[in-house]
């Protein structure tokens, strides 16, 4: 870093920022090109303090009590590594530590420079500061910004502002042609010692620029886990997996050519009621061993050449667990707080508190007080004072009753969302290392990787909480997961969760048109991260009165778009239910092809681009000389509980066709001059003719390969008939 006629010059082999005497960035180039990436429009500082109201005196009287925000107005060389940044009016003044590497450039605030004269000897913290702004950069806009990495990118260039540590905020706003990227340090998480990253690349470079940040500053390899081989491999979900029955779900899995296993927690420990047993993480029946069982079954997982997942609720505690009954820990999350106006007695029906609780919670899951260990349920409120709580029922959740004496502080219990049987943890206390300690004893038994549910479930600031949640998790793992998944996603953990947001199960009469919807929808977006989503997961359903279960073009067109945007998908298995499954062997051998088209890479970029068109399905043919062969393919209105698709190849229209529910006879007319055969699979197509129609065998997947043209295929399958066999 270092002054020339330009302004403070700081850069790198890859790019350079001019930061001018004002505060204000003059340029950021990248060197490769000399393309100019600010907005020149945009005279924004790069550095700004906020202040929650003005403190010092002279700026109190004479602006505004409220929040502020102050920009850059000077900015000079401390030394070689540090600016010392002035502000607009307040007596504020902030040494920012610059890091030129390689790679990336790093601002950090080392310290405020405060004289206690300034502020009059007011007795308070200095400086009274609520956010320093490390970065503030307004770009040109580009053709891609992923929102969760916080990149701006073509095929040109990127510009990345990443944090270092769940500390950051990192954000952006979009403006008439640019978009501003900001990075803050915030008071009551970390201020001074705060660190952010901005990597300025050609795209195809910056990622190994990320993957130095990440191993410069300690952090989860992210982009490794994305590189990984298994990174779009589909997921075999399972909540019963035990001794007993682990050969059997290998075998499922094997079958359906899953490399990767996801055993839900309950599988493994004690469960009631949804989540009414979190955190006590207490080993079930089906391991009377415990954890030597855990080992011994993972173990025959991966002898088979499969890797195992784990899948928990790390944010979540159970009503009906030792954390709440029969004391509720003072470790367990308010979202909000109340005083109690008068004791609590024995008998009473009303609970007098100081504040207001307008805008309390009515949800009948919800409607609970923790005043010290005991929950107390609640009917309504009244908002005038003096304030109660109305309908009031002592030693809720069977915690024992306690003395209550005015002025005891407690509060609203923070209900999970999810059902009402399990709250959140205080996520400022040390009972989400507590947990975590128990989650990371069973995934050190031997899993690999994990999915974090319920990842929403914490207290604000939900950028911070939420990554930092889940990274105390993690880093209590022997070895690093080879990558993660999540239910929610906040900007850190792109360094640690690689796939995000596996959308929850649809029922077949919905499940095409939710995979358009949801993950079709957001896979461009997330490939815009430098990474890929999860289009599970995936229920199961056997044939039923309204529909006829789950089939195989039900998960063929799920994991063939998935498949074009580079992704996998989770299914959630059942042993009971897959043994009941006519169709199961179709349905899994649809799985096998797509996950060995996945393993191979088999897939071109022109086909890749096919498959996004989420109008037009896709089935995945084994040929005559054992090829994969991808094929366009309509479906055709057919008798009840018959599917079937026409396709055309080598000039030839081929119908796949097949069963849902048992077998039979389907007797369609077509001309008698055309022939018909069954040359690309399957097993023989024994053809009989009764009554000038051809009478085929309808069961499992079967496949007629004929001459007639596609209207004549369209007639004879509209108005086939079903025969007995």
């Amino acid at each position: 870093m270092y002054i020339d006629q330009e302004g403070i010059i700081i850069q790198n082999r890859l790019c350079k920022l001019v930061l001018q005497r004002s505060g204000r960035p003059r340029s950021l180039t990248l060197l490769a090109t000399g393309e100019e990436l600010l907005d020149a429009a945009q005279q924004l500082a790069l550095f700004t303090v906020t202040q929650e109201r003005p403190f010092q005196n002279e700026v109190k009287l004479s602006h505004p009590n409220k929040r502020t925000v102050f920009s850059a107005v000077s900015v000079d060389l401390q030394d070689e590594h540090t600016l010392l940044v002035r502000f607009e009016t307040v007596p504020v003044q902030a040494l920012i530590r610059v890091t030129e590497r390689d790679s990336y450039l790093a601002f950090t605030l080392q310290e405020f420079v405060c004289d206690p004269a300034w502020y009059d000897n007011i007795a308070m913290k200095l400086p009274p500061v609520a956010e320093l702004r490390l970065c503030q950069l307004a770009l040109k806009n580009r053709e891609k910004f992923g929102e969760w990495m916080n990149v701006l990118w073509d095929d040109t260039a990127a510009v990345n502002l990443l944090a270092t540590s769940p500390a950051a905020r990192i954000d952006s706003e979009r403006r008439p042609g640019c978009r501003v990227l900001t990075a803050d340090a915030v008071e009551g998480i970390e201020l001074e010692g705060c660190t952010v990253a901005l990597a300025v690349s050609h795209p195809d470079m910056l990622l190994d620029c990320v993957q130095q940040v990440e191993k410069d500053f300690g952090l989860p390899d992210g982009v490794a886990s994305r590189r990984g081989e298994l990174i779009n491999a589909s997921v075999y979900w399972t909540g019963d997996l035990c001794a007993a029955n682990v050969d059997r779900h290998i075998a499922r899995a094997k079958q359906g050519g899953f490399r990767l296993m996801l055993v839900y927690y309950t599988a493994v420990f004690k469960e009631r009621n949804a989540y009414s047993l979190c955190g006590d993480y207490d080993y079930n029946e089906q391991y009377p061993n415990g954890r030597a069982d855990l080992i011994y079954v993972l173990d025959k997982i991966k002898a088979a050449g499969i890797t195992p997942g784990f899948h928990f609720l790390q944010t979540h505690i159970g009503m009906e667990s030792r954390y709440v009954v029969p004391h509720a820990d003072p470790r367990l999350g308010l979202s909000k707080h109340f005083t109690l106006a008068r004791p609590l007695k024995d008998g009473d029906t009303e609970l007098y508190v100081l504040e207001n609780p307008a805008g309390t919670v009515r949800n009948h899951f919800c409607r609970y007080l923790k005043f010290g260990g005991e929950l107390i349920r609640y009917t309504d409120y009244i908002t005038t004072r003096p304030c109660r709580f109305t309908g009031i029922e002592r030693c809720a959740w069977n915690t024992l009753p306690e003395e209550h004496p005015a002025g005891q502080i407690g509060g609203l219990l923070h209900i999970s969302e999810f059902g009402g049987t399990s709250c959140y943890i205080d996520q400022d206390t040390d009972l989400q290392d507590e947990v975590a300690e128990k989650i990371a004893d069973a995934y050190n038994a031997g899993f690999c990787f994990c999915y974090m549910d319920g990842s929403e479930g914490t207290n604000a600031p939900y950028e911070y909480q939420v990554p930092l949640a889940q990274y105390r998790v993690v880093r209590k793992f022997n070895q690093a997961p080879i990558f993660c998944e999540g239910a929610a996603k906040a900007h850190f953990s792109w360094h640690f969760q690689s796939g995000a947001n596996a959308f929850d199960v649809w029922p077949p009469q919905k499940f095409k048109q939710a995979i358009i919807d949801y993950p079709a929808e957001e896979a461009p977006r997330m490939q815009q991260d430098f990474t890929r989503l999860d289009f599970g997961w995936w229920g199961f359903w056997t044939p039923r009165e309204e529909d006829d279960g789950i089939q195989a073009d039900h998960y063929e067109f799920g994991t063939s778009v998935a498949a074009g945007w580079d992704c996998p998908a989770t299914v959630q298995t059942n042993l009971t239910l897959f043994d009941a499954h006519p169709r199961m062997d179709d349905i899994l051998e649809v799985m096998r092809r797509w996950e060995d088209v996945r393993a191979r890479k088999w897939l071109t970029a022109e086909q890749k681009e096919q498959l996004r068109n989420t109008a037009q399905e896709h089935t995945l043919l084994i040929n005559e000389t054992g090829e994969y062969e991808l094929c366009p393919v309509t479906r055709l209105v057919a008798p009840p509980h018959i599917s079937a698709y026409l396709l055309e190849r080598n000039g030839r229209k081929t119908v796949v066709y097949w069963h849902c529910t048992g077998s039979c006879r389907l007797a369609v007319e077509l001309p008698a001059e055309i022939t018909v055969s069954d040359t690309i699979g399957g097993k023989p197509l024994a053809v009989a003719k009764e009554a000038g129609r051809y009478l085929l065998p309808a069961e499992g997947k079967r496949y007629l390969v004929t001459d007639a043209s596609a209207e004549q295929i369209i007639h004879a399958f509209q108005n086939a008939q079903l025969k007995q066999k």
